[in-house]
């Protein structure tokens, strides 16, 4: 590596993390030289190559449903020693009690406010406080559960706080994800070098989420993960802390409040809920006492946390702190609360509720950035202002000053980047996480470093986070780097299973003190939302699979018979084509692969994905791998469709069709056979069925001269994965009525209607059935049953004169709106959403049976959702 150390260059004239303004390496690189295996660009080209892969094999990925993007991860990391970091540890421990302080003052006494230390126009109009949560504690001496502070590295060498996120931080996941992948593939790296672990922080995570739930949780809290759901900009983020620690993911409509308590719902019944770690903006948590519009939390939880009966974390509330203008006074109140200097000082700023600072921000508007002390407004740069904009902002700041702030630019310091063909040299920021802990907040040895272009040039953080838009939202070009705190000891590797130690940097899944953490005394509980989305993952896939299937066969028929269109194949070939439009979204096969529309193997594709996302801390990481698989196939038609070139259909038939069986199998042999893995095989045996029928519906009715009809048949058995079976046990041409026996009515062929029938029969008892009439879906299940076992292939195959098979048409034609509709009671009994989103005791609505305090909510049922 030391080659490629000669060869960076500083731009200077601000600070380098690598190298001194004399041009030598700094010691934690000089260090690091000595150990790294990197001699090349092209070593370098390669690790960023696997890094990649290896984080699309995984499905990280952040941004919003419209403007997802993959996330980009430098294989160079950040350094830094463990003197220099100390320093900086220390800083953000005094910081994030300061803040834990003001917070608690700010819901508690306001004694800030009433003597003067905080502007009341500062704190009371902004939309982070809360007035619905005033006087609300979560158990223990602290109310600021996680920080993180955005900070970055001056010219003089200084840190400086560009931004304190406490509402509810992201980026935990990707961290760890980003530690996994680097250490990986820099192995022999990292495996000499002294590197403190970020594993212990994650294990203190979840000792701490156990730490605050309520007293009357016991020993044993349940605790759950509230998330916006898969369409959030940090879906992964939150999917891979969940599965970390263990935790249950829940959107709002798996919890409902009743008896002063808050309730998951499950298809076990109601499972109480005592810590909630919420990914939800707090306003958004109580359409009952907060935002009434909200659909994303659970009316009556506000009351629930001030009775003592729910802890929520970050606390309700905690928002006010990411108000930008009380940067400017947080100096003054370290010094009144704690008789201290602040340590770690933010960005300079001033709040036009203030008037001399007002008066200084419009005299120097082409200097600063000015921002909007209100959540999610983007930053202006008064330097790309005109004349007449300036003057018209400075007259909107005028009118309604307490709303801005106008903050001085900050430089961040460079870091060696991989670029195109050398280490570039970028801006850096660094995303630190600190933890409320019995003794103080105990800081993350490490962070999540991000990088930008060239110049940063003011006080924005160059977020690759795109909900961060308080920071500006996602810059362009930003990418993410691993940060590495060098020790000067050996930093061991532990078991992780040694209970109440840390484990080396790897996730703890279900096992350690992770899973003790998640509180969830050992059980298979499964949310309803979680459940609707493994059952519709199953047939998704079923369907992506089947659909790919068929276009395999149409493309084998169409390179062997296109040219002949009146021979026997070539008219077998019109049929087929004609079941693939009748069974899809119609088009070319090219259209039916990579198209938009439901019913293409791409839209079935891009629903799994969505479904996975939304159950991410059920799935295994191999999942993940099959479904890069797929996507990259899918992404190459598009690319070679784009392009006008000619889509190598039977290539990426191919491709998909591989990942597709792969991910079958880690279905089938890794996952555990729970209430989740039942509904997600009843999916994929409800879909094998329906696709079965329609294939048969779209050409066995009407009959074909002999040698067309052999030849339509065979491709079925084909797409339906029967064709050996059939030769085997028939030792002929396909014929109809031997060919229904073998996928009609066999039970012994797995792909065999009889076969999908009975073994939805069988996995329905494996899944709690609720106090819901039930009825209807068990009388569809035995009518299914009943109309094959009374199916005669010899009557069923017989054709009219003019060649019309009336009772196989009736005959499927009654199978497929029986199935059609067993598939809609499925959902209705085990999946329909609760509703009015509203909390019952609340608007004095009495529910029957549930007259105890103890006992669980009793569901009202409307219509379903789920990722469809």
């Amino acid at each position: 590596m030391s080659d490629l150390l000669d060869s960076y260059r500083a731009p200077g004239p601000g600070r380098d993390e690598m190298v001194h303004a004399t041009g030598t390496a700094r010691a934690a690189w000089d260090q690091m030289a000595d150990l790294a295996e990197l001699h090349t660009w092209h070593q370098i080209e390669d690790a960023r190559a696997e890094i990649s892969t290896m984080l699309s094999d995984q499905w990280v990925r952040h941004g919003s449903d419209t403007e997802e993007a993959p996330w980009e991860l430098d294989p160079l990391p950040v350094i830094l020693d463990e003197v220099e970091w100390a320093g900086v540890e220390t800083a953000l421990g005094q910081r994030a009690e300061l803040l834990d302080e003001i917070l608690t003052d700010l819901y508690g006494p306001r004694r800030l406010i009433t003597e003067g230390l905080i502007p009341a126009d500062l704190v009371l109009p902004h939309p982070g406080f809360l007035r619905a949560v005033d006087g609300i504690a979560i158990p223990g001496p602290r109310q600021l559960f996680l920080h993180a502070a955005d900070v970055a590295r001056e010219d003089d060498g200084g840190w400086r706080v560009l931004a304190d996120r406490t509402q509810a931080p992201s980026g935990l996941g990707f961290a760890m994800a980003d530690r996994r992948a680097v250490a990986q593939v820099m192995a022999g790296l990292y495996r000499q070098a002294r590197i403190r672990r970020i594993g212990p922080f994650f294990h203190a995570l979840a000792t701490a989420l156990r730490e605050v739930a309520p007293p009357s949780a016991g020993d044993a809290p349940r605790i759950a993960m509230l998330t916006p759901g898969p369409y959030s900009e940090t879906a992964f983020d939150q999917g891979y802390l969940a599965s970390m620690l263990g935790l249950a993911l829940v959107q709002g409509e798996d919890l409902e409040v009743h008896g002063g308590r808050l309730w998951m719902r499950s298809l076990h019944g109601a499972e109480p809920v005592d810590v909630l770690l919420r990914r939800v903006d707090a306003e958004y948590c109580d359409p009952l006492d907060l935002r009434g519009d909200s659909r994303l939390g659970a009316a009556g939880l506000v009351q629930t946390a001030r009775e003592g009966n729910l802890t929520v974390v970050n606390t309700l509330g905690s928002g006010v702190l990411e108000n930008p203008a009380l940067l400017a006074y947080l100096p003054q109140l370290c010094r009144v609360l704690r008789d201290e200097d602040l340590a770690l000082p933010s960005t300079v700023t001033y709040w036009c509720g203030d008037r001399a600072m007002c008066s200084h921000v419009i005299a120097n508007l082409g200097h600063l950035v000015i921002r909007h002390t209100a959540p999610g407004a983007p930053p202006i740069h008064g330097w790309e202002l005109g004349a007449d904009a300036r003057a018209s902002l400075s007259a909107v700041i005028a009118a309604q000053p307490r709303q801005w702030v106008g903050q001085e630019p900050v430089g961040a310091s460079t870091t060696p980047t991989a670029g195109p063909g050398a280490l570039v040299a970028r801006p850096t920021t660094l995303r630190t996480f600190a933890l409320a802990r019995p003794g103080g907040y105990q800081v993350m040895s490490g962070g999540l470093a991000q990088v930008s272009g060239p110049q940063i040039g003011d006080a924005e953080v160059p977020s690759v986070f795109a909900n961060d838009t308080a920071a500006g939202g996602a810059a362009a070009g930003a990418t993410a780097k691993d940060l590495w705190v060098l020790s000067t000891e050996p930093q061991p590797v532990l078991e992780p299973w040694e209970p109440g130690r840390a484990d080396d940097d790897a996730p703890a899944g279900a096992t350690g003190a992770a899973a003790e953490g998640a509180g969830q005394g050992g059980t298979d509980t499964i949310s309803a939302g979680a459940a609707e989305n493994l059952f519709w993952f199953g047939r998704y896939a079923e369907r992506a699979e089947a659909t790919v299937r068929l276009l395999q066969v149409v493309a084998d028929l169409w390179a062997d018979h296109h040219t002949s269109p009146t021979s026997p194949g070539g008219r077998s070939l019109d049929v087929l084509e004609r079941v693939l439009a009748g069974t899809t979204a119609g088009g070319t096969p090219q259209q039916v692969l990579i198209g938009e529309e439901p019913g293409t193997v791409a839209f079935a594709v891009d629903r799994i994905l969505r479904a996975a996302t939304a159950v991410r801390d059920q799935l295994s990481s191999d999942t993940w791998q099959a479904l890069a698989t797929v996507n990259r196939a899918l992404d190459r038609a598009r690319a070679q469709h784009r392009g006008g070139g000619v889509v190598d259909l039977s290539r990426a038939v191919s491709r998909v069709t591989e990942g597709m069986l792969a991910l079958a199998g880690i279905s089938a042999e890794s996952m555990m056979r729970d209430v989740g893995w039942s509904l997600m095989e009843i999916g994929r045996r409800i879909e094998r069925a329906q696709h079965l029928v329609m294939t048969l519906r779209a050409c066995l009715p009407n009959q074909q001269p002999p040698a067309v009809e052999a030849g339509v048949l065979e491709a079925l058995l084909i797409a339906h994965e029967s064709a050996i079976t059939y030769r085997r046990r028939f030792q002929r041409h396909a014929r109809v009525e031997t060919f229904l026996d073998l996928l009609l009515l066999d039970r012994r062929n797995p792909r065999a209607l009889a076969y999908q029938v009975e073994a939805i029969a069988t996995l329905l008892v494996q899944v709690p059935t609720p106090v819901r009439d039930a009825g209807s879906r068990d009388q569809l299940l035995a009518d299914l049953r009943d109309l094959l076992a009374e199916g005669e292939t010899t009557v069923l195959s017989d054709a009219d004169d003019d060649g019309h098979r009336a009772h196989l048409a009736g005959f499927l034609e009654s199978l497929h709106w029986r199935l059609a509709e067993l598939a809609n009671e499925i959902a209705r009994v085990h999946f329909i959403h609760p509703v009015p989103s509203q909390w019952l005791d609340a608007v004095g609505i009495r529910v029957p049976g549930a007259d105890e305090a103890t006992e669980p909510p009793v569901w009202a049922w409307g219509n379903g959702g789920g990722v469809r």
